[in-house]
């Protein structure tokens, strides 16, 4: 539970910053914030993988790049069922979970498989 936290304040952030970059979002209050990215890792734990699923071939015929498309959907569905999250379209969608994989991406440095946060250390030994 403390890693699904974790990961959704990862999420929150990266959908923040996506609301200053893209154009089309908008995030109206920090309430709003919080419940679209518990929803957003909810629907990426349940839908998500329903359409990768459905939407194999397609995905296998565009190298993979149709996966942006199924996420910007699930930012799209946040976004509808949401109300102080506003997306204005799927281009907006998909730029917005671009923005959210890189934080993610960025921040899975700093936190572990299991949710914790971690700082590796080096040690550097030299001969003498």
């Amino acid at each position: 539970m403390r890693g699904f936290l974790i990961r959704a304040v990862v999420v929150a952030l990266g959908l923040w910053l996506a609301s200053q970059i893209v154009p089309g979002v908008e995030i109206r209050s920090t309430s709003s914030l919080i419940a679209a990215a518990l929803l957003l890792g909810i629907v990426n734990a349940i839908v998500r993988p329903i359409l990768v699923i459905l939407t194999l071939p397609i995905t296998l015929l565009t190298l993979g790049l149709f996966l942006l498309v199924i996420n910007g959907l699930m930012i799209e569905l946040v976004a509808h069922v949401l109300d102080g999250f506003f997306v204005a379209g799927l281009g907006s969608a998909i730029l917005t979970s671009i923005v959210v994989a890189v934080v993610s991406w960025l921040m899975s440095g700093f936190v572990g498989p299991q949710g914790r946060i971690e700082m590796v250390t080096v040690h550097r030994y030299e001969r003498l």
